[in-house]
C-alpha cells in the first residue's frame, strides 16, 4: 500500500509529529523535568537551530583505516533534548571504522519542519547516508526508491548475535520490498494512574471500560479528571490516546489488507465510549484547546488522575511525587481485547551514500551502543532491545517492567489489522484529518457513526 501526497509531492502533515517521545528539559538539580510538545519546544525554531549545531559537527573515525569521506547521520532530538543530543553526539564521536568502512559525521535535526527538511533533502538528493526520523518515514521512502532496505544489515545482526529486538517489532519494519528500516526506540502508550487521586475519590484501578467509567465518574465528583488529554492543533497527544483505545477495541483505520475502513462497528464502539466519557464530564472541556504544556500542568497539579500517556511521564514529576504515578495493568475491552498503540522510532539508510557498506557497518555499532542513552538517563522512551530491558535501570523501575511485560506485547502501530506498517501511514499520522477527527469528539456534538464517515472521507482525499 502506497503513501500518497498533495499533487505537490507533500503528505498531509500539517500537525504532524508527536509520535514519538515528548521534549524534556531536566531540571539537573531537581531530577524533575518539565513536558514540552515538539512544537512547543522548537515554536523558536531559528534559535534551536543554532543551539543544536544544525552546521555538521566534526566527522568521526577520520583515521587512516577509513576510506574517503565521512558519511552524514542526521538524528532528530529525541528524549531529552539538548542532553540527548550532546550525548548522541559524544556516542557518535567514539565510533571507529574499520578497513574500508568511512567515519561518520553527525547532524542534530529539529522537529520544526523536519517533514519539509527530509522530502526536500530526498528530491534534491542530498539526503543523509544514515538518519532516525519519524515512526512511518521510512515506508513513504522505501516506495519512493530513496531509501535502502536493510535486509542485509538484519542478516549482520544474525549473524553477530545482535538481533534480539523485542516480540514483534522487527515485523513491523517488514515489508514485499524488505525491512524500510530498523527499530532503536519506542514510543508505547500505557494507562498510568494517580494512585492518591483514586484512593481519595474511593476509586478502584480500573480494569475494563465499565470499571474505567466508574473510576472517572467518581473522580469527577472530587473534581479530578478521568481522562487526560490534550487535543489542541499544537500537539497528537488526544490522537495518540483514541488510536490506543481504537486498538484496545480490536479496531483502526485501515483493513487487514491495508485499505481504509474507519466506519465499523468496533470503532463505533470506541467512540461511543468516548462520547460516555464526554459526556459525563471525564473528558475535561478545555482539553478541546490544550497543549502538551497544559495537560503536563493538570498532571502535576493534581488534576488528572488518568490518562494514556508515555512510559517516560512520571519523570516529568518532581521525585517525591513520582511514586504516586503508575501503570496499570492493560485494559480489557468490551469483547475482552487488549491492546494500545506505539510508534517504533527507526534507523534508516538512503540511497545517496557514498558507501552503503559503510552505512550499515556504522548502524550495526550504534545499535550496540544505544543503551547507553538508557543508562545515562537521557532517553524518556522505552529501548527496543532485549538486552537493554534486562539491565538495572528498566529491572528497578516496576512501571517500565510493568510496560515491557504487559503492555509491549499488545502495542501495535496505526495501521493496527495489518501485521506491518505500510506509506500511507506518513500521511495519516499527526495529519489535519486527524487532528479535526479527535477535536470532533471531544467536542461531543455528533454522533460516532458522523465522525468516522467524516475521517474516511477526508482520508481517502489524501490517500490514493
Amino acid at each position: 500500500m502506497g503513501g500518497s501526497g498533495r499533487q505537490d509531492g507533500s503528505t498531509d502533515v500539517t500537525f504532524k509529529r508527536e509520535t514519538s517521545p515528548q521534549t524534556k528539559e531536566f531540571d539537573m538539580q531537581t531530577g524533575a523535568s518539565s513536558s514540552v510538545s515538539r512544537r512547543g519546544f522548537l515554536a523558536g525554531s531559528a534559535a534551536v537551530a543554532v543551539s543544536l549545531g544544525l552546521s555538521a559537527c566534526a566527522a568521526s573515525g577520520s583515521g587512516s583505516s577509513s576510506t574517503g569521506g565521512p558519511i552524514t547521520f542526521w538524528d532528530m532530538v529525541w528524549g531529552t533534548g539538548t542532553t540527548y543530543t550532546a550525548k548522541a553526539r559524544s556516542i557518535v564521536n567514539g565510533y571507529q571504522p574499520k578497513g574500508r568502512d568511512r567515519g561518520i559525521k553527525y547532524q542534530s535535526i529539529p522537529w520544526a519542519n523536519w517533514n519539509q527538511t527530509f522530502t526536500s533533502a530526498a528530491a534534491s538528493k542530498t539526503t543523509p547516508a544514515v538518519a532516525s526520523g519519524a515512526a512511518f518515514l521510512p515506508f513513504y521512502f522505501l516506495e519512493q526508491g530513496s531509501v535502502v532496505a536493510a535486509d542485509d544489515l538484519v542478516k549482520t545482526l544474525d549473524k553477530n548475535g545482535a538481533n534480539d529486538f523485542l516480540p514483534g517489532l522487527l515485523q513491523q519494519m517488514k515489508t514485499s520490498k524488505g525491512y524500510a528500516a530498523l527499530p532503536w526506540s519506542m514510543d508505547l502508550r500505557v494507562l498510568w494512574v494517580r494512585k492518591s487521586l483514586l484512593e481519595k475519590a474511593g476509586a478502584d484501578f480500573p480494569t475494563d471500560w465499565d470499571s474505567f467509567i466508574r473510576a472517572g465518574e467518581a473522580l469527577q465528583k472530587k473534581g479530578q479528571v478521568g481522562l487526560g488529554l490534550a487535543a489542541g492543533s499544537t500537539t497528537t497527544d488526544a490522537q495518540h490516546t483514541v488510536s490506543a483505545l481504537m486498538i484496545n477495541n480490536g479496531g483502526g483505520m485501515f483493513d487487514e489488507n491495508g485499505n481504509l475502513d474507519c466506519v465499523t462497528d468496533r470503532n463505533i464502539e470506541t467512540l461511543d465510549f468516548l462520547n460516555e466519557c464526554v459526556k459525563k464530564g471525564i473528558i475535561d472541556p478545555p482539553s478541546l484547546s490544550y497543549t502538551n504544556t497544559n495537560l503536563a500542568t493538570d498532571w502535576t497539579d493534581g488534576h488528572v488522575a488518568m490518562g494514556f500517556n508515555q512510559t517516560g511521564l512520571d519523570k516529568t514529576f518532581r521525585p517525591d511525587q513520582q511514586s504516586d504515578l503508575e501503570v496499570i495493568a492493560p485494559l480489557k475491552g468490551p469483547h475482552g481485547d487488549t491492546g494500545t498503540v506505539y510508534y517504533i522510532n527507526p534507523l534508516m539508510m538512503f540511497d545517496t551514500s557514498p558507501s552503503q557498506e559503510s552505512s550499515e557497518a556504522f548502524l550495526a555499532w550504534y545499535l550496540d551502543q544505544i543503551h547507553l542513552f538508557w543508562t545515562s538517563g537521557v532517553e524518556t522512551d522505552l529501548p527496543v532491545k532485549k538486552s537493554i530491558t534486562k539491565l538495572p535501570v528498566i529491572q528497578n523501575n516496576k512501571n517500565l517492567v510493568k510496560s515491557v511485560n504487559e503492555w509491549q506485547p499488545i502495542g501495535k502501530t496505526i495501521g493496527a489489522r495489518t501485521d506491518h506498517a505500510f506509506a500511507a501511514l506518513n500521511t495519516v499520522d499527526g495529519g489535519t484529518a486527524s487532528a479535526t477527527f479527535v477535536q470532533r469528539i471531544v467536542q461531543g456534538e455528533q454522533s460516532s457513526k458522523q465522525i468516522l464517515q467524516n475521517l474516511q472521507m477526508s482520508l481517502e482525499k489524501v490517500i490514493k
